[in-house]
Order: C-alpha cells, then structure tokens, then sequence
C-alpha cells in the first residue's frame, strides 16, 4: 500500500469525511546515475554552504524568501500550517460542474482519497454514490506544500480520485500559436473522419498501448550485461516532407488502418470521397458495386415512330441512368435492319 501524502479532510457542506491522500499512479522509468567515466565512480550531488564551503545536512537546511541578495525572510513549515486558511487542513468542494465542462488541459496528477476510520466510511460512501448518480464532478480548494490549489474530485471503481488542477491564469494563451488562414474542403473533412472510424477503439487495451521505450531500454541494459549486441529494430518508412495530395493521404491512410485491424478494405466502412476532377473512370465492360447507379441502353424513340406493345422502337440505342430499382447487367437492345421494328429483350439470368 503506498504511504501517506497527506491527511486531513473533505469538507462537503456540513459533511465532513476525514481522509488520507496516497498516490494513485506508479513511475516504471528507467532510472540512471551519474558516474565518473575515468573509474565509475558515483556522481552525487551535495548540498554545501556557501559562505562556510562545507558541506551541510538535512537538519541544517531551512526556507525562506529572498528580499534581496543579503535578505532573506524565513518560512518555516509551522508558519504554512498557521495560515489562516480554512483550505490548510481540508478539501473544500466549493462547487459541482460537468466533466465536460473542465479543459482537460488544467486537470494534473491524481491521487486516491481513503477514508481514515470507520467513522469516515459512511460520509465517503455517500459523497462517492452522489458524484457517481449525478455524472458530475466537485471543484474544490485545499492547500498543499506552502500554496493553496484547486482539485477535482471524481469517482473512479469505489474510489473517490483527486486530481490536481491549474490555476486559470496558469494556462498560457495559444493564440500565437495558431497556424495562418487556410481553406479545408467539405471532402477532406470527410475523408479526416472515415480515418478517425477506422481508428476508433472501444478502450485504451492493447499494444499499441504499451511503453515500448522503456521495455528497448531494459533490453540494452541486459544486452550490455551480458556483452552481447542489442537487436536491430527496422529502419523507420521515410515520408515526405510535405504532404502534396491531402486526400490520397488519407485514403493512404484509411487502407492502412483497415489492414492493421484486419478489416477488408471493401467493407462496410466509411470511404474517402476523392476531391473534384481526380476521379477515376471505371474500365469499359465493368458493372459498377452494388448500390451504385448502373447505366443501363434503353432503345431510343426514333421521331415520328409508332410504340408496340408499350416497348419504344428504335435504330439506335443510347445510354441512360438506371434508377435505383434497376437490376444492373442488363444487355443492350438489339439492332434490326433497316425497315424492321427491335425490341428489347430481357436475357435470361446466368
């Protein structure tokens, strides 16, 4: 079980439920020291005083705020704990907003609340049930290592999660970062979010979810260990530098993700619709796919000629849309001499 960070309470009306913080996320980096190439020797990092050039403990070692080079005013963690905040020793839930409503952008580190006691379990139960039916979450204010912050309390399992958030004018303004004006058409757009449905997952599970660096690094580690050469890993596609057919990039795209997952490319997915004047023409004799419009001949009604038997009599034939009813495949009417009526004729069905 991870320690204790810090212990105190949330304060939620009237309510009050004693709490301890513990953290709610594990760092499996790979770790490096320093060393001194010459003999390996640790390279550490002391804490050494300035004015008497020696090297100091922990016990020695205080805080305070610089005024000026030669001032400097105390603060010690007693003069924090005294502050005369009601936020020094509690988690006060100030308000409750949808999760929408939060820019993901100011929301940091999580950390799970425990409930300290069995007197704080039935007010943790009613605060963690109330958050979960109202699919809200609490804003609040605490203070934590000599500064008052803002939190966000969610349900997470059985478990209410603090997470810590940003101050408003601690998020700098983009603006200046935006790209210059330039037109997207509606086709692009399109084809952008039929990548996006090839691309949709259902959860986070997966490989393409695991931390691949970390998992090469213990592989060198052990590589040199035993003084053998790490694998070779392929050499990355080269891609160009500018993207010069935005559309065939994202039907390059989509064709990509569909293989990944298995998927037929014909399947029924959304498809990149290609920009005005790049289509291509389907080849002579090719029935085009099912639910397309098929072009069917249909005999011509020469001028001043007479119908039989409700069917148009004609010299020459012409092509003309089929209507959605249609069956594709059709054959052509057939040609008569000159003087003879033509009809056309159904053939019968492979």
């Amino acid at each position: 079980m991870p320690r204790s960070i810090w212990s105190g309470a949330i304060s939620f009306g009237l309510v009050t439920v004693p709490i301890h913080v513990v953290g709610a996320t594990e760092d499996h980096s790979i770790r490096f020291h320093r060393y001194h190439l010459a003999d390996q020797g640790r390279i550490r990092t002391r804490k050494v005083c300035e004015l008497e050039d020696r090297e100091v403990g922990s016990d020695e070692i205080g805080k305070g705020y610089e005024l000026a080079t030669s001032q400097i005013v105390p603060i010690t963690d007693e003069d924090l704990r005294e502050l005369p905040l009601p936020t020094a020793r509690a988690i006060e839930i100030v308000a409750f907003v949808p999760l929408a409503s939060v820019d993901p952008i100011r929301i940091g580190d999580g950390y799970y609340l425990q409930p300290d006691g069995q007197v704080a379990a039935k007010p943790y139960k009613l605060l963690r049930q109330a958050l979960a039916r109202s699919s809200k979450v609490a804003v609040a204010r605490y203070a934590w290592s000599g500064r008052e912050r803002l939190g966000l309390l969610r349900v997470r399992g059985e478990a209410i999660v603090l997470h810590a958030m940003r101050w408003p004018d601690e998020i700098r303004d983009p603006s200046s970062l935006t790209p210059p004006p330039v037109e997207v058409s509606e086709e692009e757009i399109e084809g952008a979010l039929a990548l996006m449905d090839t691309m949709t997952r259902d959860d986070l599970e997966g490989d393409e979810f695991r931390d691949t660096y970390t998992e090469a690094v213990a592989e060198l580690i052990e590589a040199k260990r035993e003084h053998r050469r790490p694998e070779t890993v392929p050499e990355p596609e080269e891609r160009p530098g500018q993207v010069l057919d935005l559309m065939a990039a994202l039907q390059q795209s989509v064709s990509k993700a569909k293989e990944s997952r298995g998927e037929d490319d014909h399947g029924d997915h959304a498809e990149v619709r290609e920009l005005p004047g790049r289509k291509k023409k389907a080849p002579a004799g090719k029935t085009p796919g099912a639910g397309g419009a098929a072009k069917k001949p249909v005999a011509e009604k020469p001028t001043g000629g007479k119908a039989t038997g409700g069917k148009a009599t004609s010299k020459k034939a012409v092509p003309k849309k089929e209507t959605s009813k249609s069956t594709a495949g059709k054959k052509t009417a057939a040609k008569e001499p000159a003087g003879k009526k033509a009809t056309t004729r159904r053939p019968r069905s492979a």
